[in-house]
């Protein structure tokens, strides 16, 4: 059977069996029991994930491309289809730490990333293709036009990699695009914890006028007495960067209790 690329769903099938390859390949497969595979479409991931873990999960939501796999890959039982990702409570699927792969459809990337944040202590490790523009920015460091809120969220919760870029040509049917496959690895940064809601109303609203000094662009959210003569007020949301941003943030509530 043949699987059509729909639209609506936004699938261009990757067909370069040799970016496949490297895709997984950015993969630790460690220490994890379990990896989920979301928009597989026809398996070209899928083949190489099953080569090296057999607990290979897929999240997919159209019914043909369910089918297909189920027909050209034995391995998978029902049990490793898990539905719609940004809808799936991943606690209720896996009991263990779930590694996230994927040539992710671009008109939901962002919100793919934002799932991965929202579940990072069960998510040690992603790495997925995503429209250009996008990888850039998730990677993107300080004082770049890159740089703004994607960038601090991901960050704050994840080391980021770009690994390489791949061309319009190797799709079916190819994107208007190009795109970048980037690798999230788990960090280590402390202070999050308790802070988290303050700390994104901060970056969000820092970068909404992020050609305003943070004096002036966080007016909004009442910044507290003790800090409107603090060293970060001066500059730029892009001039900060995520360990500025997660200290600036316990300092704001420190001094609100």
């Amino acid at each position: 059977m043949n699987v059509k690329a729909k639209k609506h769903l936004g699938q261009h099938f990757l067909t370069d069996e040799n970016i496949a390859k490297k895709i997984v390949e950015g993969l630790d497969f460690q220490p994890y029991q379990y990896v989920l595979e979301v928009g597989p479409g026809t398996g070209v991931l899928t083949k190489y994930l099953l080569e090296k873990l057999t607990e290979t999960y897929i999240a997919e939501i159209d019914t043909e491309s369910i089918e297909y796999l189920k027909l050209h890959y034995q391995k998978l039982e029902n049990k490793h289809f898990t539905g719609d990702f940004l809808k799936i409570n991943l606690s209720d699927v896996f009991s263990g730490e779930v590694a996230v792969i994927g040539n992710f459809p671009y008109n939901i990337s962002s919100q793919i990333l934002f799932k991965i944040i929202e579940n990072y202590q069960q998510i040690p490790e992603m790495v997925g293709m995503f429209q250009k523009e996008v990888a850039e920015r998730t990677a993107a460091v300080p004082r770049t036009k890159d740089y703004g809120i994607l960038s601090v969220l991901v960050q704050a919760y994840y080391d980021v990699k770009y690994l390489f870029t791949v061309h319009e040509n190797v799709f079916n049917p190819p994107p208007k695009v190009k795109s970048g496959v980037i690798k999230l690895t788990r960090n280590r940064k402390e202070g999050l914890e308790g802070n988290e809601i303050l700390f994104k109303q901060i970056v969000k609203t820092g970068f909404g006028q992020r050609r305003k000094k943070l004096s002036n662009a966080l007016k909004s959210l009442e910044i507290p007495e003790v800090l409107k003569f603090h060293a970060f007020m001066d500059k730029r949301a892009e001039e900060l960067s995520v360990e500025d941003f997660i200290n600036f943030t316990k300092e704001w509530k420190a001094a609100k209790n």
